[in-house]
């Protein structure tokens, strides 16, 4: 098994994970800071921790991808830590569908920054749930391992934040 090959410190089967799971951790790292080159950093980062710690990890405990969620969400947790600000996204246009019109890229470039800045005004637990229910889309047991809560627990979490975020969008569009 690929998971065991790396526990026992095989470089190959760690790269062959590291390929599984690397788009995932910076979509992950990326929708919490919001600058590619920082997310970048970032996931290398959790990689490399991940590499260092490799023969801690407990396949009974929680999938491998959970584990790189926890990893990734301490490592976040630190860089914003260590940069004493919570900076808010940078106006920065995403790749969107190339049939659409350049006013339709607009909008919906305009629409996802503003979801990316309620889902900021969050909580922790209610920015990571929501992060990995919607952007991962990681199923609620998984979740709950990642956070090392009850399942009925993110479950909670979850519904709360999802009443703040429609408050905080209904806010925002009463404000423009």
């Amino acid at each position: 098994m690929l998971i065991q090959r790396a526990i026992g410190h095989d470089a190959e089967a760690f790269g062959k994970l590291y390929d599984m799971h690397v788009d995932r951790v910076y979509r992950h790292v990326y929708y919490r800071v919001s600058n590619a080159h920082d997310a970048e950093d970032l996931t290398q980062q959790v990689f490399l921790k991940a590499w260092q710690a490799i023969d801690r990890y407990k396949r009974t405990a929680s999938p491998f991808v959970a584990w790189l969620m926890t990893i990734s969400h301490n490592v976040v947790v630190d860089f914003y830590r260590t940069r004493k600000d919570r900076a808010y996204l940078e106006a920065e246009v995403l790749a969107s569908d190339p049939a659409s019109s350049p006013e339709q890229a607009t909008e919906a470039s305009l629409e996802q920054q503003c979801l990316r800045r309620a889902i900021l005004q969050l909580g922790g637990d209610e920015q990571q749930v929501v992060i990995l229910r919607f952007i991962e889309g990681f199923d609620f047991p998984e979740i709950a391992s990642v956070l090392k809560k009850k399942e009925g627990n993110v479950r909670v979490i979850l519904h709360r934040a999802l009443v703040k975020l429609r408050n905080i969008l209904e806010k925002e569009r009463k404000g423009s």
